[in-house]
């Protein structure tokens, strides 16, 4: 009865009495000290109860201990528990209070027993305090001990069992409850004193537990440990002849061994434990999404792979396991404990930022397939190449000329992965990434430039594991729109999706709609052919042929290095669970053996081994559309381009066209070209060729063996020239300066580039520097405002005759 409840008792009782007391003085002045008495009565009880500090406790989705940090007093108190073993309850009130449930907070029968018994010794042998008495001491600590503090503990014990339960008082008690040294509640005595929750003590430990707060410095060796023994035993003996306990459990309690010392609390996740003191919520008992089975054992693979990679200088290791269908983290190893104050153990690295290397392609890859820029089995350039005064170079400085999309990101190529971020644009690609949830990039596009995709930006592990999350999450529960109701797996919402959690009072369904990437971000069907091509990794061995790396199961994984090694990345996606990796120095020192492949993919690899074995994504049949390509290049067929049908998402019906195919005629033996003016048309072999640009060609042919060159021309039978340029560019004539002009308001204005065909129904696809501008028919202009820098201008006719220049734009 706290609170306006026991102010509106006092005020109900106060009339009553003083219309049934006489009205004389002396009355009213009883009156008025009965009434000061119930006022200080009602608010007596010190508010709150207990101030003293608490200890911070992590633990996993069940309850079990994971981490904890001792209060700020230096005491190990745990937060009061929700409920106490019934094992103690018994103990305790057997030996402390055997009428709890009876009295209200004052047992006369004890007091006066008590009375007895140190008139009798001559000396105080007995209190006679019930649990409610002692705990009103425990709250008002410090305080001396005498007959005027044991009557206010007493009238204040009343008081209590007005205001809690006797399960709370209960609770209460176990929690302040001092239990020797700096352990104070029956929880931490439990995990200090066994190793063990309250709910798995014996009945031994339960009585030694009961009867250590009347002693608590008995606990320590040499000081009377004999006489805890015997205390604990004459408490077995009493449960025994009261009928608790039987004869087996007697005997098996009386054989436990005191403590000797006491145990190690779990150190399984202090990182995470110092992340959510710093977001404030010190003193609190935290339960998380982690499993305490799977994040021990992640511990145990991931320091047997940092001892191997220890002799290398590699101190450091981060991982995360996240159930896809819910977001909850599994496992959350910040650091890996053991490594030293010397080599930052401390540093959590799961929310630092760092250099990302190539993790980021498989995003790329993606929102290109997503906007229509390429299929899996577009040709990208792949050769050395400068840009602007930036040289992107292979990790292994080898190239193959042209190469798929596909294989690009199978292999991990540098060059056509920048060739890829220039067409689809730095600036679009910056704020993609944005949307998809990586916090860390944080400059311009401009400071970025290219160098966004080979590690010139940071993120976190955290992050990264959140997108491909997202991502996996966006294509398990892809439904197409119209078929469901709002609110159920599938329907799209406006946020991108809810972050990752660890504490389970953010726990969310993902039928709420935030478990999803957004279809204006990355559709399930661009997604799908992501997952399929990440599914194949292949790295050069030391003898520089590819090799091909594999797993058991079905895992759409990416690995990641940073530049001077500091940073070895490794993600891995399944239907069911993403798991990622980080390997490195805390302090960033490069190593050379620091490889995302080498050092990172092996341990996402031990952490899937401890996870079920799950299906593979469904294909989002809704999604894909059925689209020609040519068979050669990947982009839209020409009429001359071999065709094949790919299954894509909706944008790719508006593909760029492809540039790789032309249409030559031979003569009779195939060996030369020929045209109208030194051959009969009759007798000519018209064939489409495939023609890659000289760069290309050079390194190409290396590995394709059957790529054959362009026949040259008969004797006496004109020139490439002639072929090659049926078209002819009007402005820019030359390799030259043009300048953007300005229009009447200052604004910048375009240049219009202009060209000529012969044919006069023939279609130009004009590029400027692999960017495609479109498409001109009969009259050939296009107007464009580039910024400033240096270009190749590319046209292509629909024979795929094809006609470049470079071009300056300046100021």
């Amino acid at each position: 009865m706290e609170g306006r409840s026991a102010w509106q008792a006092l005020l109900f009782w106060g009339r009553r009495l003083t219309a049934l007391l006489p009205r004389s003085p002396r009355w009213r002045v009883a009156l008025a000290l009965l009434l000061s008495f119930l006022l200080w009565y009602a608010f007596a009880l010190p508010r709150p109860l207990f101030d003293q500090p608490l200890s911070t406790i992590v633990e996993d989705a069940r309850g079990e201990l994971l981490d904890a940090r001792v209060a700020a007093d230096g005491q190990w108190r745990f937060p009061m528990p929700d409920s106490i073993p019934e094992k103690y309850v018994l103990a305790l009130t057997q030996f402390e209070d055997k009428r709890f449930f009876r009295h209200w907070g004052v047992d006369l029968r004890a007091l006066g027993r008590a009375f007895r018994q140190n008139i009798s010794a001559g000396h105080v042998v007995s209190g006679g305090s019930t649990i409610s008495m002692q705990l009103m001491r425990m709250s008002r600590a410090p305080r001396p001990r005498n007959l005027w503090q044991k009557l206010i503990e007493t009238i204040l014990a009343t008081r209590l069992e007005c205001s809690y339960s006797k399960e709370e008082i209960l609770r209460l008690y176990a929690t302040y409850a001092p239990f020797g040294g700096n352990v104070v509640g029956l929880e931490a005595a439990c995990w200090r004193y066994f190793g063990k929750r309250p709910e798995n003590i014996s009945w031994g430990e339960a009585a030694l537990l009961a009867v250590l707060p009347n002693s608590p410095g008995l606990v320590h060796p040499g000081r009377g440990r004999e006489r805890l023994l015997q205390k604990r035993n004459r408490l077995l003996d009493r449960l025994l002849e009261r009928g608790f306990i039987d004869s087996l459990e007697w005997d098996l309690a009386k054989a436990e061994f005191l403590p000797e010392r006491p145990h190690p609390l779990p150190h399984l996740a202090p990182h995470l434990l110092t992340e959510l003191m710093q977001e404030g919520k010190a003193g609190r008992r935290l339960r998380t999404t982690l499993r305490s089975d799977l994040q021990q054992r992640a511990l145990q693979r991931m320091n047997y792979r940092l001892a191997q990679l220890k002799g290398s200088g590699i101190n450091n290791m981060a991982a995360l396991i996240v159930e896809v269908a819910t977001g909850r983290v599994l496992a959350y190893i910040g650091n890996m404990p053991g490594t030293g104050v010397e080599h930052q153990e401390y540093v959590n690295i799961i929310p630092a930022p760092r250099s990302t290397g190539s993790i980021l392609k498989p995003f790329l890859y993606a929102l290109s397939l997503e906007e229509g820029l390429i299929t899996p089995r577009s040709l990208l350039p792949d050769y050395p190449v400068s840009i602007a005064g930036y040289r992107p170079d292979n990790y292994y400085a080898s190239y193959e000329g042209a190469v798929t999309a596909e294989r690009a990101l199978v292999r991990s190529l540098n060059i056509p992965m920048v060739q890829l971020l220039r067409r689809y644009g730095v600036e679009r690609f910056h704020q993609k990434l944005r949307q998809l949830g990586f916090s860390h990039i944080r400059r311009s596009p401009e400071e970025y430039g290219l160098t966004l995709i080979l590690g010139g930006a940071e993120v976190s592990l955290w992050d990264l594991c959140r997108a491909y999350t997202g991502m996996a999450r966006r294509l398990r529960f892809f439904v197409p729109q119209g078929r469901v109701s709002a609110g159920s797996p599938g329907t799209y919402h406006p946020r991108d999706w809810r972050s990752l959690h660890v504490l389970l009072e953010d726990d969310f369904s993902p039928s709420s709609g935030d478990a999803y990437v957004r279809p204006d971000v990355m559709g399930a069907g661009s997604i799908w052919w992501t997952f399929e091509a990440m599914q194949q990794l292949e790295r050069p061995n030391e003898w520089g042929e590819w090799q091909r790396f594999s797993s058991a199961r079905r895992i759409a994984w990416k690995t990641g290095t940073s530049f001077g090694f500091r940073d070895a990345w490794a993600v891995g996606v399944t239907p069911d669970y993403v798991v990622g990796v980080w390997v490195g120095n805390a302090d960033g020192e490069g190593r050379p053996g620091l490889v995302g492949v080498r050092a990172a993919g092996p341990v996402m690899f031990d952490l899937f081994d401890l996870l079920p074995a799950t299906d593979w994504f469904e294909e989002p049949a809704d999604e894909l559309l059925p689209v020609q390509v040519c068979r050669e290049s990947g982009y839209a067929p020409l009429p001359v381009c071999p065709k094949e049908t790919l299954y894509l998402p909706a944008a790719a019906e508006e593909l760029p066209p492809c540039t790789f195919h032309r249409l030559i005629h031979l003569d009779s033996t195939g060996r030369y070209r020929v045209n109208a003016a030194c051959a009969d048309v009759e007798s000519m072999q018209h064939r489409s060729w495939f023609v890659l640009l000289p760069a290309e060609e050079y390194y190409y042919q290396r590995g394709h063996p059957a790529y054959q060159k362009l026949p040259p021309y008969a004797p006496g039978c004109g020139s490439d020239e002639e072929e090659v340029f049926p078209m002819q560019l009007l402005y820019p004539q030359r390799k030259t300066t043009v300048h953007i002009p300005r229009e009447l308001d200052g604004s910048p204005g375009k240049v219009v580039f202009k060209a000529v065909h012969r044919r006069k129904d023939a279609a130009i696809h004009w590029f400027l520097s692999e960017h495609y501008l479109g498409t001109t028919r009969a009259l050939h202009q296009m107007a464009v405002n580039p910024a400033l820098g240096e270009y190749v201008l590319t046209l292509v006719d629909d024979r795929g005759l094809r006609l470049e220049r470079k071009v300056v734009v300046g100021e």
